[in-house]
């Protein structure tokens, strides 16, 4: 004869109903649409910090997959600047030697006042590589140099970001 107490199976109860919670917990984002199914850019951008300005999330949009920016056409530049020094600073000129034969800045030179952040980052861009050298696709870097008046030059090797998944919303440059 086998006896049980209450006890026991109070106890098997609740180590069976906690392995089905933890199971349930685990499988919350199971599914077709589980954020571990989708795709995640491996990086969002170069990012750097010289001379107090930290430079992040730097790169070039290029053509929706499979595609190729042409070769004298033009692309978006984005990035985030933050003036962590002791003074004002200003990003007076970009330059993307090799690949374009100008970079636009809007509005000429950017302000970034000490202890503040400034994103250029859209919707529309607001820096511009134009006529370029060669044709762009995604996957591939480039490098850009930063002018700034007090900080200096620092360059990037900047990556080139297909128009598609987490950067299909971004935009090109308007056609002329």
């Amino acid at each position: 004869m086998v006896r049980s107490s209450a006890k026991t199976v109070a106890k098997g109860l609740l180590i069976g109903a906690l392995a089905l919670l933890i199971s349930g917990i685990a499988g919350c984002e199971a599914g077709n649409n589980a954020p571990t199914l989708e795709f995640h850019p491996a990086s969002t951008g170069a990012s750097t910090t010289f001379n107090g300005i930290s430079i992040n999330d730097v790169f070039v949009l290029g053509a929706p997959l499979g595609a190729t920016v042409p070769a004298g056409s033009s692309a978006s530049l984005f990035l985030s600047l933050y003036n962590g020094g002791t003074g004002d600073d200003e990003l007076t000129g970009v330059h993307a030697t090799g690949w374009a034969s100008s970079v636009q800045v809007s509005g000429g030179t950017v302000s970034v006042p000490v202890q503040s952040e400034v994103n250029l980052t859209g919707p529309e861009p607001q820096l511009v590589l134009s006529d370029l050298a060669k044709p762009l696709s995604g996957g591939e870097a480039i490098p850009v140099t930063l002018d700034f008046a007090h900080a200096g030059s620092v360059t990037l090797d900047v990556p080139v970001q297909a128009q598609s998944y987490s950067y299909s919303t971004f935009s090109q440059p308007p056609t002329p």
